[in-house]
């Protein structure tokens, strides 16, 4: 009888101990099981990491039209543990790839359901990324209020307010009468050696970047950097005239080709993506001053013409030529790219006029201008009393400025983008007493960050590598 019970007993609780067991090696194995889930889970963000590179380097090796959409991922060790899957969406203008979004899909062999999903965003810094990229020395005048980082290749006297860097490839430069510096003493006034700089061998040496105002935040100045490779952050001329003539842009031939009478081409953007060309037959004159030309007669202010035709902007090429000196204005919708050149004749050279505003129909990023001008890109006699700019303005042999016309007073100037000169720029006009003679009392401008990535095609970049600007997880 005891032996039976002993019997029941080692059966019941065998039993209890077997399930008990049971349940512990399920519960093991169950965490080894989300563990291994864990490290594939992690190990799938890894891959497609992988994918994300990878794709990064076709773009800086111009192979991506012949990149793998899918490729097997090997570990440290090199054993094949699983794959990505890329998927695209290309930015790209004339046949020009501008910037690039990417979803890359990582996933194991091991667990092949729990995939993880990367979207990220590649693109190059384009001159939008400052406010003025100049080429030469530069006084920015007390009024002005520059919200963008500021550059000069040259030395640069900055009276004005900057609410971010001013950089300066110069330790230091010869300040001279026309930037309100001279060597007869020590103080402030034309002629004068500002107490910022000191006189050696008659001249006033100053550092690469100073200040005679409480305006500037001083401890914004960079100097010496390295320069800035002008030449290499010009625009290809030829290039955008090709895609004008035979990608689908907008050509527009000299203008005495069509009419004997012509002087150049005005353009009106209307805001719906279409815009009006006219020829311009007749042009008063303006009498003048520029540092370049001295005492002359500008002839910009448009006293005839006609329109020629009202084209429709292709949103697959977006590039206009004109080889003709340019007045364009209005209301720009989508990305646009103007350029003004003479290749016909490499002895000619041409300008851009701005008679009126260049304006956006919405500020939200899907509008942009970038306008070109083979030399000079100047500000008209004529302009509004209060100018508004939206654009990245580009000049490649001259200057972006407004010359001086005696008593021609105008009250603010407000530029939303980039000024990129190779010349001195100047809006306003002094006298030996500091007061304002011609041009703009009050200028401010605001550098433009929706085009920094994704400009209007054609738009200058500052490198040539696509690096990786933004990146989240789907």
């Amino acid at each position: 009888m005891k032996k039976g019970i002993i019997t029941i007993y080692a059966l019941v609780f065998g039993a209890i101990f077997l399930i008990l067991l049971i349940g512990l090696l399920g519960f093991i194995l169950m965490q080894l099981r989300l563990a291994n889930q864990r490290v594939a889970w992690n190990e799938a963000l890894e891959i497609a990491e992988a994918g994300m590179n990878y794709y990064k380097w076709c773009l800086n090796n111009e192979i991506s039209q012949n990149c793998q959409t899918e490729k097997d991922y090997q570990d440290a060790s090199g054993n094949t543990i699983g794959r990505f899957q890329i998927q695209f969406q290309e930015n790209e203008n004339c046949g020009i790839l501008i910037s690039q979004r990417i979803n890359s899909t990582g996933w194991t062999f091991k667990y092949p359901n729990l995939k993880r999903t990367i979207s990220v965003f590649y693109g190059k810094e384009s001159v939008a990324k400052y406010s003025y990229i100049l080429n030469t020395n530069v006084w920015v005048g007390s009024d002005h209020v520059i919200r963008g980082p500021y550059h000069s290749n040259g030395g640069v006297r900055f009276d004005g307010q900057n609410l971010s860097t001013v950089s300066s490839a110069q330790e230091d430069w010869v300040c001279t009468n026309s930037f309100g510096c001279g060597p007869s003493g020590v103080g402030y006034g034309f002629g004068l050696c500002p107490p910022e700089c000191q006189i050696i061998s008659n001249q006033c040496v100053c550092p690469g970047i100073f200040s005679t105002t409480q305006n500037s935040d001083t401890d914004l100045f960079l100097f010496p950097i390295p320069q800035f490779d002008f030449e290499g952050i010009t625009a290809d001329l030829s290039q955008i005239k090709n895609a004008s003539q035979n990608l689908g842009g907008i050509y527009l031939p000299p203008s005495d080709q069509i009419d004997s009478q012509g002087k150049g081409w005005h353009l009106i953007f209307n805001g719906d993506s279409t815009v009006e060309a006219r020829i311009i037959t007749s042009l008063s004159p303006t009498h003048g001053y520029s540092l370049e030309e001295g005492w002359h007669d500008d002839y910009f202010t448009i006293t005839s013409e006609y329109t020629y035709q009202t084209f429709t902007i292709s949103s697959s090429c977006s590039a206009i030529f004109v080889e003709d000196n340019l007045w364009p204005e209005g209301t720009i919708k989508g990305k646009v790219t103007v350029a003004s050149a003479n290749l016909i004749n490499p002895n000619e050279d041409t300008d851009i006029i701005l008679q009126g505003n260049l304006d956006y129909t919405t500020i939200d990023g899907s509008d942009g201008l970038t306008l070109i001008g083979e030399r000079n890109i100047l500000i008209s006699p004529n302009s509004p009393d209060n100018m508004i700019l939206r654009g990245i303005f580009v000049a490649q042999k001259g200057r972006f400025s407004r010359n001086h016309y005696p008593g021609n007073i105008r009250q603010s100037l407000i530029i939303y983008g980039s000024i990129v000169s190779n010349g001195r720029v100047g809006t306003q006009w002094v006298n030996i007493g500091g007061h304002v003679v011609s041009g703009y009392l009050n200028r401010e401008t605001y550098v433009d960050l929706n085009l920094v990535y994704e400009p209007p095609v054609f738009t200058p970049f500052l490198s040539s590598q696509f690096k990786i600007v933004k990146w989240e997880e789907l």
